[in-house]
């Protein structure tokens, strides 16, 4: 059964995906992700469920209840405005001295899933998402806003930053990891 397995990569996703990405990815017809989309519609967009299914632009992607928009915006609001944790310091300064970088380069240098983190991360305005045509994927950087607050004119004024963004290790782990990608 495809369905749950539709749901499931949208869940993780935490992005808009069309049915051609699904499709490709899932190894299966877009009808059978249209046909899959439309059963987790009727299951999620009924009043008593949490998540519901979004289609804008021809792209789906799982949401909140529009409902219940004040308690996820007040859940949001603490979130985005507490103290940083560990694994999301640990993905920012990976983004502010090897950026930009993709998440896979990412996930390859901290050895384990981000998704939530990059997303906290967009959410307090402290990165910044843009597609790379030469990558074909998705960016991060550290937004103008936050290298501000860091107190500084140019991200090469962080500390080593010469020995970070040129560090052999790091290189020969990304380079290992793109030749795995390419299998």
């Amino acid at each position: 059964m495809i369905t749950p397995t539709v749901e499931a990569v949208l869940f993780a996703a935490a992005k808009p995906l069309t049915p051609a990405e699904l499709s490709k990815h899932l190894g299966v017809s877009k009808e059978v992700i249209k046909e899959a989309v439309e059963e987790i519609r009727k299951l999620r967009n009924v009043e008593d469920s949490g998540i519901h299914m979004l289609e804008h632009d021809g792209k789906f992607q799982l949401v909140s209840n529009p409902a219940l928009k004040e308690d996820v915006s007040k859940f949001l609001k603490k979130e985005a405005s507490g103290p940083l944790t560990r694994p999301s310091l640990e993905t920012l300064t990976i983004i502010a001295y090897r950026g930009p970088i993709t998440k896979p380069e990412i996930e390859t240098i901290r050895g384990v899933n981000c998704s939530l983190i990059l997303r906290n991360l967009l959410i307090r305005g402290y990165i910044l998402e843009t597609e790379d045509r030469q990558r074909l994927q998705p960016v991060y950087s550290l937004s103008v806003d936050f290298v501000r607050k860091l107190g500084l004119s140019k991200i090469d004024e962080l500390p080593d930053y010469e020995s970070f963004i040129n560090n052999e290790k790091i290189n020969e782990l990304l380079a290992g990891g793109a030749d795995q990608e390419n299998v």
